[in-house]
């Protein structure tokens, strides 16, 4: 891994550690949402789903009335709201909020219903891969078919001391001096909500890097950005590839697989913003004290630290 010193990430175990071998790869997919038709329409919504190997995320374009509905929903998913015109109620089986704005919701698991009360915008959406009906709505459903190379069987964290139940998070968190990004993790998945870019990236400021074990689902909400991915040699030069220059427009994600060497650009004209997603939470993370805003909550597996 290689970062510029004033990167934060600099300093997380083993960022210089050797690529590990590997068998075969799997592809780097790019969904731009806006130029495939919806997953799924309703009454003043319409969602487009697009999976990892053990993620779904729902971008839901919506007016007010609109109402989400999970039941009998099987874990906990994450929703926030980018749009600060937004305002939702929430209910769920074990906790109501309303008037949600600008902050990121944990729902627990069972029966949940969000109400779009004022706005119209975007509402984000994550879940495990476990909602099989999400999965199979996916836009790239067929390439998981088969579970992708280099990534162990999923599992999840620690349930959280006081039991499942609504947690609310704010999106707009004063940066602070080594920590990287607005970092949450529930028991499935972690989230890094960084703030809106106002210029391109400092060229002389990237950062490649590789994941061994897990992917990257970068979500693109306002721009454009470039992400640059290099796949490492291994002895058999039959699954070489070339590097890949992959150019998305918001709205969009793109799933990086491990351990493809990758760093992404924000592009011009500004605003500019993108939000990474993993599932599950990051272990590396997860072990920089202060990292994580909502650590209390959710413990780590035993043994792998607090």
């Amino acid at each position: 891994m290689a970062y510029d010193t004033t990167d934060p990430r600099s300093l997380l175990a083993g960022a210089e550690k050797a690529a590990v071998p590997v068998v075969a790869y799997a592809d780097a997919e790019t969904i731009e949402f806006n130029k495939v038709p919806p997953s799924e329409t309703g009454a003043g919504f319409k969602s487009w789903y697009g999976r990892c190997q053990n993620l779904v995320v729902s971008y839901t374009e919506v007016e007010p009335g609109a109402v989400l509905i999970r039941e009998r929903h099987a874990d906990e998913y994450m929703v926030f709201f980018p749009n600060p015109e937004i305002k939702a109620d929430i209910e769920t089986a074990n906790g109501r909020a309303d008037d949600v704005s600008s902050q990121l919701a944990i729902v627990p698991p069972g029966d949940s219903r969000i109400t779009i009360t004022a706005g119209k915008g975007t509402v984000m959406r994550v879940f495990s891969a476990l909602s099989t009906d999400l999965t199979e709505k996916s836009y790239n459903a067929a390439s998981y078919r088969e579970p992708h190379p280099n990534i162990p069987p999923f599992q999840p964290w620690p349930a959280p001391p006081a039991g499942f139940k609504l947690r609310l998070y704010p999106i707009d968190v004063p940066a602070t001096e080594g920590r990287f990004g607005v970092l949450y993790r529930s028991t499935n998945m972690m989230i890094n909500l960084f703030p809106v870019a106002t210029e391109p990236r400092d060229p002389n400021k990237m950062s490649p890097h590789y994941h061994d074990d897990f992917e990257q689902c970068s979500l693109t909400l306002q721009g454009d950005y470039m992400h640059y991915i290099r796949w490492p040699w291994t002895v058999n030069k039959a699954i070489w590839r070339d590097d890949a220059k992959i150019r998305c427009s918001a709205p969009s994600i793109t799933i990086i697989p491990p351990p493809a060497i990758h760093t992404s650009q924000a592009l011009p004209p500004a605003p500019c913003h993108l939000i990474d997603i993993f599932g599950p939470p990051r272990l590396d993370f997860s072990l920089k004290p202060g990292w994580v805003l909502n650590a209390a909550d959710y413990p780590m597996p035993a043994g792998m630290g607090s």
